[in-house]
């Protein structure tokens, strides 16, 4: 059968995890906030009324697409594709080829950055897998712009970094939607891994310390992993209306 993603590939290894794919949100949560087109996550209002869940949205498409037959990823990307025209005809205006490559990014930086501290380190062979599978959903998704090497993306990336990110009032209210929507203790958590894995441009524009306090802590959470602990702790710190998501990424889609 003809895989849009390879059983081999270092892809299927990163987004099989649901300790990896937490990293990845909470990556992306950052950036996303800092992005100069998150006006367009703010129009339909489902972003502010529930930002944990627009992002879980995010990571569902993308894992599905991982695991996924080519054809039924095509399918799952001309439906986002489908998804985000609606959105532009609804505002009567099109979202900018660069925002939907920053999302891209997004996806293979954090996808990179996460393994690696969790993990272990990827070879640069990896880094180009990781960055394959993601150029391919955006050719068709019709993303034009597109870096055609890894190392293009390295520069187009730390490019973006600089052009597309500034912190607003948008920003700020995303932050306290997570505050919100997560509680004090939670919001922490999710401020140290953020702290851990972002770009240091994230963290300059966020007011982010440059060490995060959360290794030790991981340390003791991959114990927990060896034990098969590592369940219970995630019910402990994970909101309990999204547990059911949280356990489904350590399995494969369906």
């Amino acid at each position: 059968m003809d895989y849009f993603v390879s059983k081999n590939s270092v892809v299927r290894q990163i987004w099989g995890k649901g300790d990896t794919i937490l990293f990845i949100f909470a990556g992306s949560a950052a950036e996303f906030a800092l992005n100069k087109a998150v006006d367009w996550l703010y129009f339909t209002g489902r972003l502010p009324a529930d930002p944990l869940g627009r992002l879980f949205s995010t990571v569902t498409y993308a894992r599905f697409i991982v695991y996924s037959t080519t054809e039924g990823a095509n399918r799952t990307i001309d439906k986002m594709a489908h998804i985000h025209s609606a959105v532009e005809a609804n505002r009567g205006a099109k979202i900018p080829d660069w925002a939907y490559r920053d999302v891209l990014f997004m996806l293979i930086d954090y996808s990179i950055r996460s393994f690696e501290v969790l993990e272990r380190k990827l070879s640069e062979a990896e880094k180009a897998e990781v960055f394959e599978v993601f150029y391919r959903v955006g050719h068709r998704m019709g993303l034009t712009g597109l870096p055609t090497s890894y190392p293009q993306w390295v520069q187009m990336r730390a490019e973006h970094l600089q052009q597309d990110l500034a912190y607003s009032h948008f920003t700020k209210d995303l932050f306290q939607q997570y505050r919100k929507h997560l509680g004090e203790i939670r919001y922490r958590l999710l401020l140290e891994a953020q702290t851990l894995v972002v770009p240091d441009r994230v963290k300059e524009l966020l007011g982010f310390r440059n060490i995060s306090l959360l290794p030790p802590i991981l340390k003791g959470y991959k114990v927990s992993r060896v034990l098969k602990l590592d369940w219970f702790l995630k019910s402990i710190i994970l909101p309990a209306e999204y547990q059911k998501q949280i356990k489904d990424l350590d399995s494969q889609p369906s």
